[in-house]
């Protein structure tokens, strides 16, 4: 008698969801800077070193109360806009850096549309990536920014992003200070297994808000390493070349319960 043999293919219950989030493979060694407040530092300093070792970035502006006007402190409008003439991605921070928790849906909506008709005027790019002053969220926040189109927003956690498990207005960051050396360095092992690591840096120097403050050389260092070990440095927006946001935005359920704060 013939003997019948049949394959079984066991398949799991849930399916990654790679081949849908993800648009193709995320390099590994793939770093995401970002810098926050318009410090004037941001300007004088930082990007023309991203320039010297051909890195992307992101500068979420705002105008930072109550000193946004002093020149020794924050970057004015026309210098913001050379940072998006250099290819340099600048996006919305609110006008007034509030807690965006505590607003109602026009006040936030106010802040956000307040940064947007500056960049329409200034003939830059409309913002599609957000960073929320000082870590402050909460759900209707989330739905207003996805409502009005955008990709990604950044909190805190000191975690690397996981686009497959982090919903994409709720991407984790380490925020750089003079003091955290060893954690940042720590934090760029992370950036692996389809993980971006996402820094969030303020002054370099940042004369009013010392305890956010890199000193130059600091940021010289972490940059020459960067380089030397051959990182893929990109701006925020520029995750969306990897990452299917729409999609991950349907399959992800935002969790503010996470460890979002520094």
């Amino acid at each position: 008698m013939r003997k019948l043999f049949v394959l079984f293919l066991i398949f799991p219950l849930s399916l990654p969801s790679y081949p849908s989030i993800l648009k193709k493979h995320i390099p590994d060694k793939t770093i995401v800077l970002t810098f926050d407040d318009a410090t004037a530092s941001q300007y004088s300093v930082v990007a023309p070193l991203l320039k010297q070792y051909g890195f992307g970035a992101t500068f979420f502006v705002c105008e930072f109360p109550p000193n946004y006007m002093d020149s020794s402190k924050y970057m004015n409008w026309r210098q913001i806009r050379v940072l998006d003439k250099m290819g340099f991605e600048v996006a919305n921070h609110t006008r007034t850096h509030p807690p965006v928790s505590k607003l109602s849906e026009k006040q936030f909506t106010d802040q956000l549309e307040y940064i947007e008709t500056k960049c329409d005027s200034l003939g830059m790019d409309q913002p599609v990536t957000f960073a929320y002053p000082g870590y402050s969220l909460s759900q209707s926040v989330l739905e207003i920014l996805q409502k009005k189109g955008y990709y990604f927003a950044r909190a805190g956690g000191s975690r690397a992003y996981d686009p497959l498990v982090d919903h994409p207005l709720l991407v984790p960051g380490w925020a750089m200070n003079a003091n955290n050396k060893e954690q940042i360095m720590e934090a760029f092992k992370e950036a692996q297994n389809e993980k971006i690591v996402v820094l969030i840096i303020h002054g370099v120097p940042d004369m009013e808000h010392p305890w956010v403050n890199t000193p130059p050389e600091l940021f010289k260092e972490y940059l020459q390493y960067l380089s030397d070990n051959h990182f893929n440095v990109i701006s925020f927006r520029a995750m969306n070349k990897y990452i299917n946001v729409k999609k991950a935005m349907k399959t992800i359920v935002p969790d503010l319960n996470k460890k979002l704060k520094n």
